[in-house]
């Protein structure tokens, strides 16, 4: 089977055995978890600076350079699904999702269909149009399996390319809706001391940090002051609703997990969040125990791609949409106010 080779430079203050560092620094579209690392290891398929290593806990330090020998995967076609889409706009070049809560983007190791570009070969007759036989036809952006709400996908080349240029150039307008935990309130002296934390005029929170992934878990986004990616979040209150505040979040830049690890950093993690909320919990002395409990046992991070805006990229047209909250996010704000908070 054909194999090719994946080189690691271990970055700055690795862990310090070898499945470790890797864990935290083997590229992502590498598909590695550290399990598989572990495997590959006890192969001999590694080698740490040009020597074969088959010990997990081998010693490595910065600047190490790993070597590893992966085996290609199998290509596995992806097929064409009859799933429902909400499409908000579509026209030659591009079209606009709603995408539901649950709905992976594309398809990856451990979601291989049920995906949006699953649904989408569907929709288009089987194809993607082209759209450069690029390896994610037409994703030019994504949003997280358990977040809904609005995505662009392209449909030929021109849309791919000029899309991919707006992003980069972070000139799309992106807001998300979603309920935190607690009150970002520009009063708080706990919050004004947090780093990477200013206010803006208008109350708006600005968060400006660096995101990489976590040093030992891959499934989760660390903030960081060196190293890693530029990220900058913008929130600002709508609506105080007792334990708990409805916000929108505008992002300047689109990180992966960027507003749930953002809100976390603040110390108002999102309701529902499972990787970032730890296990904040609302009590029931204020809500009473049925509204305490909806909100406990929320099953998803309570967030919503609202509106979406970009330029057209082949008319030049400015383009605006904007995406009803879903009803799991609407019932819970429908409970909260009826309580009177």
């Amino acid at each position: 089977m054909p194999t090719h080779i994946v080189t690691v430079e271990i970055g700055p203050d690795p862990a310090p055995r070898l499945d470790k560092a890797l864990a935290r620094d083997v590229p992502e579209e590498a598909h590695l978890s550290r399990s598989r690392l572990m495997r590959l290891i006890a192969d001999g398929a590694v080698r740490l600076n040009g020597a074969p290593v088959t010990d997990s806990r081998a010693r490595v330090a910065e600047g190490d350079v790993v070597a590893i020998t992966v085996e290609e995967a199998a290509e596995v076609e992806t097929a064409a699904e009859p799933i429902a889409l909400k499409v908000m706009h579509e026209d030659a070049d591009l079209i606009v999702i709603d995408k539901p809560a649950g709905m992976v983007v594309h398809p990856a190791p451990g979601s291989p269909g049920g995906t949006l570009v699953n649904a989408l070969l569907h929709h288009f007759g089987g194809n993607l149009s082209g759209v450069g036989g690029e390896k994610r036809p037409g994703i030019v952006h994504r949003i997280d399996k358990d977040t809904s709400g609005l995505l662009v996908v392209a449909k030929s080349d021109a849309a791919h390319h000029g899309l991919a240029d707006q992003f980069a150039a972070h000139t799309v307008d992106r807001e998300y809706i979603g309920i935190c935990h607690g009150l970002p309130d520009p009063a708080d002296p706990r919050l004004n001391g947090v780093r990477g934390v200013n206010f803006e005029a208008g109350a708006v929170l600005k968060i400006t940090t660096h995101l990489a992934r976590h040093k030992t878990d891959r499934q989760r986004q660390a903030v960081l002051f060196q190293g890693g990616r530029h990220a900058v979040t913008r929130v600002r209150v709508e609506e105080p609703l007792g334990p708990v505040t409805l916000v929108t979040c505008r992002l300047e830049t689109g990180r992966t997990h960027q507003i749930r690890v953002h809100m976390a950093h603040v110390g108002h993690a999102l309701v529902g969040d499972p990787v970032y909320g730890g296990r904040r919990k609302v009590s029931d002395k204020l809500l009473g125990a049925d509204l305490a409990e909806v909100i406990n046992r929320f099953p998803r991070q309570a967030l919503h791609a609202a509106r979406l805006g970009f330029v057209h990229p082949v008319t030049g047209d400015d383009m605006s949409f904007e995406a009803d909250l879903p009803p799991d996010m609407a019932a819970l704000l429908q409970g909260l106010r009826a309580a009177g908070l």
